[in-house]
């Protein structure tokens, strides 16, 4: 699977670099974006099978660390193939790099066996499990707060902090290895205590959006935290796909707030603030999720315990 979505990936890119005309181009990237949800999301699952139960959140953490090397490294060095050589120069790269992904992925991950009696109806039934929903739910909001305040965070420097414009690709060096450190603690500590770090983590981002590294392992613990509720619900590789692009559904809800606010004329600062109030919906809902849990596995001890 995950070599088709690669193949799929490079296709999309070829068909940008060589496009004759914009539509074309435009078509390349639609095909190019419908690989993300479902590459992490089955990526997520493969990296948790692969290793110890006390280390899928480090290991999806690390396999996430590929988002932080291209917004760290890629995109400069993209940036900077666009306009020293050409923007199609720039795409043949992404394709030469997924090829060789391609074949990495062929030669290193281990061999996945197919699941049996896979059923697609039984999947989607996963949907209408309440924590699976829950964890979803997170998903949008905590990734929504960060993006609320990162989307504008160049205005924000320049025009409030008074840093000269020269100065943001520092600061974004900053962010990125902030991201860094961050993913990898949020996947050390996330393994041995899950819920607590999640709590701890949005009550951080609701605090002081600014602080990267508290905030940046958010989504490898919502992967994990959609993965587990879904494995209980049966059906983790549909909900882990889909949790991708509620994701990016946060992004998108996360930007088009702070720009909504900024709009109304609140200020540049605004950001900050909009991104706390979505940062502490989903606490609600982790503290909800977290209850429902320890609501359900009481009962379940309760039922073992009459059983005997």
């Amino acid at each position: 699977m995950l070599v088709f979505l690669m193949l799929l990936f490079v296709a999309g890119n070829l068909v940008t670099a060589f496009a004759p005309k914009l539509g074309i181009a435009i078509l390349g990237r639609i095909i190019t974006s419908l690989t993300h949800g479902a590459f992490f999301g089955v990526g997520s699952i493969i990296a948790a099978d692969i290793v110890a139960p006390s280390k899928r959140v480090r290991a999806i953490a690390f396999m996430f660390m590929g988002l932080t090397v291209a917004n760290l490294i890629g995109v400069p060095v993209g940036t900077w193939i666009g306009q020293h050589l050409s923007w199609r120069d720039a795409f043949m790269v992404i394709a030469a790099i997924g090829v060789v992904t391609v074949i990495s992925v062929g030669m290193l991950i281990p061999h996945q066996p197919r699941p049996e009696n896979l059923n697609f109806a039984h999947e989607f039934n996963a949907f209408r499990n309440v924590n699976v929903l829950l964890a979803m739910g997170r998903t949008v909001f905590g990734p929504g707060a960060f993006f609320t305040s990162i989307t504008y965070i160049a205005p924000m420097m320049i025009g409030l902090a008074g840093y000269s414009e020269s100065s943001l690709a520092w600061l974004m060096l900053l962010f990125g290895l902030g991201l860094f450190v961050g993913n990898q603690l949020g996947g050390r500590y996330a393994d041995r205590a899950l819920m607590p770090m999640l709590y701890v983590t949005l009550a951080a981002q609701a605090v002081v959006l600014l602080v990267f590294n508290f905030t940046a392992h958010s989504q490898v613990m919502s992967a994990k935290l959609v993965m587990d509720k879904a494995r209980a619900a049966g059906a983790p590789t549909l909900a882990a796909a889909v949790n991708i692009g509620l994701f990016n559904l946060g992004n998108a809800l996360g930007a088009w707030l702070g720009g909504a606010v900024i709009a109304a004329g609140f200020g540049l600062q605004s950001p900050d603030w909009a991104g706390a109030i979505l940062s502490v919906i989903a606490l609600i809902l982790a503290v909800i999720s977290g209850l429902t849990d320890q609501t359900g596995h009481s009962a379940a001890m309760r039922s073992a315990s009459h059983s005997e």
